[in-house]
C-alpha cells in the first residue's frame, strides 16, 4: 500500500475506534434519541457504516473502469478543501443525501453487530487500498454528492473528516441523553 494511503487509513481507523468506544460507553443509552426527528448514537454509527460501505463499493466499481478515470485539477482540489473545512466547522449540519438515506435500513442492529459489520467493511477498504494502482493516485475515483469527484487521498480525507464530524454529534447526543436521564 502507498505510504500516504496507509497513514490516512491509520488515522481513519483511530478515529473510527474512538467514535465506536464513545458510543459503546453509552451502553443502552446509545439507542436513545435525544429528541423527536433526531438520531440516536447507534443510528449515527449505522449512517457512517452505510456511507463507508457505499464508498468502498463505488471505488471498487470505478477500479473496474480504471481506463476511464479522469485527472483531477485545481477546481477538484479546492472543492475537496472546502468539503474538509465544512465538515470541521462546529455546529454545521448537513442533510443526508437521499440515496444514502434510502440505503439505510430502518432497523438499527446492535452495537456489537454494527462493529462487526464495520470491521468487515474496513477490511474490504484496506484490501482495495493494498491493491490500489499507483498510476491512479491522481485520478478521480469517488464522487462526493456535494464536492464532486475526489482522488483516493481526498476520499480518505473526506472519510476521516466525516467520522470526526459525527464524533462531535455523538458527544452532543451523549450529553443530551444524559440530561434526559437525570430529569427522569
Amino acid at each position: 500500500m502507498n505510504h500516504r494511503l496507509h497513514l490516512r487509513l491509520e488515522h481513519l481507523e483511530r478515529a473510527t475506534n474512538h467514535l465506536l468506544a464513545t458510543v459503546e460507553a453509552m451502553g443502552e443509552r446509545a439507542t436513545v434519541a435525544p429528541g423527536p426527528e433526531q438520531w440516536s448514537a447507534a443510528q449515527v454509527v449505522q449512517h457512517l457504516l452505510v456511507a463507508e460501505t457505499g464508498v468502498g463499493q463505488y471505488i471498487e466499481k470505478k477500479l473496474r473502469e480504471a481506463d476511464k478515470l479522469q485527472q483531477t485539477g485545481v477546481v477538484g482540489f479546492l472543492k475537496s478543501r472546502l468539503l474538509r473545512l465544512a465538515l470541521r466547522l462546529p455546529g454545521l449540519r448537513f442533510k443526508v443525501p437521499r440515496y444514502l438515506a434510502e440505503l439505510t435500513p430502518a432497523e438499527v442492529p446492535t452495537l456489537p453487530e454494527l462493529r462487526t459489520q464495520w470491521d468487515a467493511t474496513r477490511r474490504h477498504l484496506e484490501r482495495l487500498l493494498n491493491e490500489y494502482p499507483g498510476k491512479l493516485l491522481s485520478r478521480a475515483i469517488f464522487k462526493h454528492p456535494r464536492s464532486g469527484m475526489l482522488t483516493i487521498h481526498q476520499t480518505l480525507d473526506f472519510m476521516l473528516d466525516h467520522v470526526l464530524h459525527h464524533q462531535k454529534q455523538v458527544e452532543r447526543i451523549a450529553a443530551a441523553v444524559n440530561k434526559l436521564e437525570v430529569r427522569s
